[in-house]
């Protein structure tokens, strides 16, 4: 019997790949054949998602960004607004990574701010959450992870929350090559989904150096819905080996 939630992998390219490497990734990526059972998202830099939105074309193949500003315009030097992701066909977006929060002193109120602006745009947010390997070595890492989650999601209805996504990536994970085991990445998103009211029916994701060689363990816990996916989303047949993985989630 199929899994009752579809299964998402997103690829976070982060600061890598200019306009004509995208370009030659999509064109790989959509000879390959994508599985129908699961959804797929690939979320470029801002300088080439104009062209990755032409290039995936009428493909099944989502469109995410990496960050945004929660307003629709104003004097935000260097910022991107949502209604400017809308326009070149961005439906995802990545709110909260680590990498925003600990390099460019975004906030707890802040992602906030930006989920419900995103929410009331019509972007799907991919909140992520996760904690130090200070704090996971003190024993306190759902303690952090939940208290993420619930100011991420603070005035926000069950119903949307139901329909957002959020990414468990424990920082010590990503980009290092360690990996949770699959039954603590579990045990955590669980927690994740009994926290804020209209997870339990959300998409939850695991992330930190999942790739081929693991990710079908990581998806075959009940918790985990798909991946948020750095390294390896950045080459066609590493991002398509979590994928199948994934198809086999979807079917299992």
């Amino acid at each position: 019997m199929a899994h009752a939630r579809r299964p998402l992998i997103a690829g976070n390219w982060k600061m890598h790949k200019t306009v004509a490497q995208t370009r030659a990734f999509i064109a790989e990526l959509l000879a390959a054949a994508l599985p129908e059972e699961i959804d797929v998202v690939i979320a470029p830099p801002f300088t080439a998602l104009e062209a990755a939105h032409d290039a995936l074309g009428e493909s099944p193949v989502f469109l995410g960004a990496q960050t945004m500003h929660e307003g629709a315009q104003g004097p935000f030097t260097g910022e991107i607004s949502p209604v400017m992701l809308i326009e070149l066909g961005v439906t995802y977006v990545i709110l909260g990574h680590s990498e925003r929060r600990l390099q460019f002193g975004e906030s707890d109120a802040s992602i906030n701010n930006k989920v419900r602006s995103a929410i009331a745009h019509g972007i799907t947010p991919v909140v992520a959450v996760g904690e130090t390997e200070a704090e996971h070595a003190a024993g306190v890492a759902r303690v952090r992870v939940v208290s993420q989650t619930v100011a991420a999601f603070a005035g926000v209805t069950a119903a949307d929350a139901g329909r957002c996504v959020v990414a468990y990536e424990p920082i010590w994970a990503i980009g290092t090559g360690l990996v949770d085991s699959p039954e603590g990445a579990n045990a955590v998103i669980g927690e994740i989904r009994a926290c804020v009211a209209g997870l339990e029916n959300a998409r939850l994701l695991y992330g930190g150096s999942m790739k081929g060689e693991n990710a079908a363990a990581l998806m075959a816990q009940p918790n985990i819905d798909g991946g948020l996916v750095g390294g390896a989303s950045l080459t066609v047949p590493g991002f398509l080996a979590i994928v199948e993985a994934a198809r086999a989630r979807a079917n299992a």
